[in-house]
């Protein structure tokens, strides 16, 4: 095991000191990193537009929240929204309020 890290340093070593030359500097300083664009005049959005953009994501996103509060209010007054539980348990009362008023007509009727 140490001899494995022993190894790992000395490259290590070796590789930075090959680094390290005056002509590696030389090289570095007149470097030009051509992987990254530079931006152009065009593309650049000034810090009023982006804060208009902000701006006007912040007020669709109060509208939409706004929407979703009048939604779930309307779902509760027309009773929608309950759960599928209360929805059987409303559905057996109904049935047995419909069983009840027929037992009546049919007592009615005789």
């Amino acid at each position: 095991m140490s001899n494995a890290w022993n190894q790992t340093r000395r490259m290590k070593r070796f590789t930075v000191g090959l680094m390290t030359t005056p002509e590696y500097y030389g090289w570095q300083s007149k470097r030009v990193n051509d992987n990254i664009p530079e931006p152009s005049e065009e593309s650049v959005q000034s810090m009023e537009e982006c804060l208009k953009g902000k701006n006007k994501a912040d007020e669709d996103l109060d509208s939409l929240k706004t929407d979703y509060k009048k939604l779930r209010l309307s779902m509760r007054t027309a009773r929608l929204g309950k759960t599928s539980e209360q929805w059987l348990q409303e559905i057996h009362e109904e049935k047995s309020k419909t069983d009840r008023w027929e037992r009546k007509f049919q007592e009615a009727q005789t």
